[in-house]
């Protein structure tokens, strides 16, 4: 019989699936917390609010078509559901990644929404419900046309011109940008924060907070992914051990749970009054 070579020891793959199992229930829980409780609440529904809940559509799909299976498979050491199953994976893959580039284009977009908002007040008041949906529209196409560009020809298997040429190119316009557009998005609020002044500071500690945890959380989920993306492009003959080239996509399946928890269910003005059993929040009446 031959024995199949394995990344990690029989422990390690067993660590790794409850680590996953965890992940996927609390990714599942907040982000359905979150649709729900907006969709139970339509007032909530503002422009900024609209972004988040795309946010939490995007990031509860990639909990289920994503996660789960990579939490049983992993439980087990190795690929064992079957031939139809090993397509479905394929597929449920290709989903996952498409929605992990939303995700992280929609994080891009309410970065950049936050600096209009903050940093140029006369932009922030132009933001509306309608432009949040025109501008996750193009989140989507954008995305949607990064993820079917190998399905049309552009990339391959190969160690090509045509496949580096869509390495460079995804690199640069799915991470390098995203990120630096959110790096100095932030950075900005956090300068004109600071020029407000102490109270200004203090009056807006929460603010500070929730945008120190936004770029902290983001370079956990999505540094190593990126660095590992920008080394395979930059060096393409590298060996990249097998452990190190599956981590960073683990850190980012991690997001998903960081995501609600960071831009909507620490936000003071909806989970006290969820907590309470607020009726307006509820919509509650006595029967």
């Amino acid at each position: 019989m031959t024995v199949q070579p394995t990344i990690f020891p029989r422990v390690g793959y067993s660590i790794l699936s409850y680590l996953m199992f965890i992940n996927t229930v609390l990714s599942v829980f907040n982000n359905l917390l979150v649709i729900g409780v907006m969709l139970k609440n339509m007032h909530f529904l503002n422009a900024m609010n609209v972004i988040i809940l795309s946010l939490a559509v995007s990031d509860l799909m990639i909990a289920t078509c994503g996660s789960a299976i990579v939490t049983i498979t992993n439980y087990e050491g190795s690929f064992f559901l079957g031939n139809a199953f090993c397509i479905f994976q394929g597929f449920a893959m290709l989903i996952s990644y498409f929605l992990g580039l939303v995700s992280l284009c929609t994080l891009t977009l309410l970065a950049y929404e936050r600096y209009n908002i903050v940093c140029k007040p006369m932009a922030g008041f132009k933001l509306n419900v309608c432009r949040s949906c025109q501008g996750l529209v193009l989140v989507w196409l954008y995305c949607l046309f990064w993820a079917v560009a190998p399905l049309l020809g552009w990339s391959s298997e190969e160690r090509s011109w045509t496949n580096y040429s869509y390495l460079i190119a995804y690199t640069l316009m799915c991470f390098i940008l995203p990120t630096a557009v959110i790096i100095y998005c932030y950075s900005n609020v956090l300068v004109s924060m600071r020029k407000g002044g102490k109270k200004c500071l203090e009056d807006n500690e929460h603010a500070v907070r929730m945008v120190l945890a936004m770029i902290v959380s983001f370079f956990i989920c999505w540094l190593p992914y990126t660095a590992i993306s920008v080394v395979v492009v930059v060096n393409p003959e590298i060996y990249i051990p097998p452990l190190v080239a599956t981590m960073p996509m683990y850190f980012a399946k991690t997001s998903p749970v960081y995501n609600p928890i960071i831009y909507f269910l620490t936000n003071k003005q909806v989970f006290p009054r969820v907590l309470s059993g607020n009726p307006v929040l509820w919509s509650i009446h006595p029967s």
